[in-house]
């Protein structure tokens, strides 16, 4: 009851104009940098920063926390409509956003990736006010071992991917695996397959690698399927309000429920992050067998789920101090700028800020929801610029946001070369999912592992963590699982040929 007090006190403290104008600049601010790849939310909570010098704490934060829930959901308009990653939570929602998009159903995708997103962190900031300090103590007993356990489990969902296709499916993984092994090692920082090159001493960046493997590949394939020059435009069927029926809302529910979960569960542990949690949400969703062709229940898991993140990662970052991903770690610094604490005294000193936050989280994605709804029409007009003149701005936009990445030349031939990489996936017909996921696993997978044999001296120590056992074991049976449906899947098509 408490609770609920300090949190009514808060929404009418924050429902003045200036506060709501703020937020309102803030969100739109987050969707054009999250929207615009290389542009991640990141930056824009860093570029932000110095403007909220002059503000009071709370209404500096709650303008931190606009960007921030406006940069992640903006992620899912160029990867629905140009197959381009916008951030990194967002490369689950290309699979099948854009194939969605290519058959006309771009509004639709966009309608439900827009209101699933916000579903996911409204149901995460619920948790964030009513269980944040219990759920930080869960999240304290999560060592190295048991994110291992984590990453382990997500790495066996690549079985999952590959239904109907094992052995491609598998290849496709270890190519993903292969190029985390370039670079530094993590904890001793051992060069390996560097060819002396300086430039790959830190290895392949996530997003430059995601936007070659995405969308510079799709402008490949798309330039020599071109006839004279030109390709037809992608037609747009129109449709009423968000594009999907009160029936296919309440049919995506669990799948909504069950993505939140794993969002929230994987926000909480820090230095895992939104791709991670999209990733395992996808694979969890219904029909595997539709991954890729445009399946609605794809978007909905991963929209559910990323931005179901951002309550879970500013779990810890209150309750305990920590930042829970690379967006909360520049809040961080917010606090420190206006003289605040984060951590458990916080609840107690500034209980009026705190609760500030959680109104502004809520009040943030209703505005969000507001605003993608009333510019969805708009956005889907990319649509109809002509391939022959939109492939080259995109391009260059790939160019422009791998540069600002980092500010390397690197990154921007590194997306030329995983452009050529996805390219080859797609003439050798391998898919490009288990790719992602390794990749993106791969480096955490590692670290985890060697953390935690550095803490506890032996790999058999980690089968004394109840929780690690419980995520082992499960990735096991699924493993074994899989491979017995293939078996089953190859027996019965075989006697169907002697047949």
């Amino acid at each position: 009851m408490q609770a609920l007090g300090l949190l009514g006190s808060a929404f009418v403290g924050i429902l003045h104009p200036a506060s709501i104008l703020m937020m309102i600049a803030g969100v739109a601010i987050g969707i054009i940098f999250g929207s615009i790849p290389g542009l991640s939310a990141s930056m824009a909570v860093a570029l932000m920063l110095p403007l909220t010098f002059s503000m009071t704490p709370s209404m500096g934060l709650n303008t931190l926390v606009a960007v921030y829930i406006g940069g992640i959901s903006g992620g899912l308009i160029s990867a629905i409509l140009l197959n381009m990653p916008g951030t990194a939570s967002s490369i689950a929602t290309c699979f099948d956003g854009h194939p969605m998009a290519k058959r006309g159903e771009a509004m639709k995708a966009l309608g439900l990736g827009i209101v699933f997103s916000a579903l996911g962190s409204i149901f995460s900031f619920l948790i964030l006010t009513f269980c944040a300090p219990l759920l930080a103590d869960v999240a304290l007993k999560f060592t190295p071992a048991e994110n291992f356990g984590i990453c382990f489990f997500a790495l066996t969902m690549v079985a999952i991917l590959s239904s109907g296709n094992m052995i491609r499916g598998l290849l496709a993984g270890l190519f993903g695996l292969m190029f985390t092994l370039v670079g530094m090692a993590p904890i001793d920082g051992t060069p390996r397959f560097t060819f002396g090159s300086h430039n790959l001493m830190a290895g392949f960046d996530t997003l430059p690698t995601l936007i070659g493997i995405f969308a510079i590949a799709d402008i490949l394939v798309t330039a020599e399927s071109m006839k004279g020059g030109r390709v037809e435009t992608i037609p747009i069927k129109k449709v009423k309000g968000f594009g999907f029926s009160w029936q296919e809302f309440v049919y995506h529910l669990p799948n909504f429920f069950r993505s939140a979960l794993i969002g929230t569960g994987i926000g909480i542990l820090p230095g895992i992050g939104g791709s991670t949690s999209g990733m395992l949400s996808y694979v969890t969703a219904k029909h595997p067998e539709e991954f890729g062709k445009g399946c609605p229940d794809g978007v909905v898991a991963t929209e559910s789920a990323n931005n179901a993140t951002i309550g879970g990662a500013m779990i810890p970052l209150l309750v305990l101090g920590i930042p829970g991903d690379g967006v909360t770690a520049m809040m961080l610094g917010g606090f420190l700028i206006h003289g605040l604490s984060a951590g458990p005294l916080l609840f107690v000193k500034n209980a009026d800020v705190v609760y500030g936050i959680f109104a502004s989280c809520m009040l943030c994605t209703v505005i969000m929801l507001v605003v993608e709804w009333t510019c969805i029409k708009g956005f889907v007009q990319v649509l109809k610029v002509p391939k022959h003149i939109l492939l080259p701005l995109i391009l260059v936009l790939c160019c422009v946001g791998a540069y600002a990445t980092n500010n390397r030349i690197f990154d921007v031939q590194s997306i030329l070369i995983f452009g050529i990489v996805g390219y080859v996936y797609h003439k050798f017909s391998l898919p490009t999912t288990p790719f992602v996921l390794c990749f993106l696993i791969g480096e955490m997978l590692e670290t985890y592992l060697r953390r935690g044999i550095m803490q506890y001296k032996s790999f058999g120590a980690f089968f004394a963590r109840p929780i690690f056992d419980a995520f082992f074991f499960v990735a096991i049976g699924v493993l074994v699982w899989t491979v017995m449906k293939e078996l089953k899947a190859y027996k019965i098509k075989k006697q169907s040929i002697d047949q």
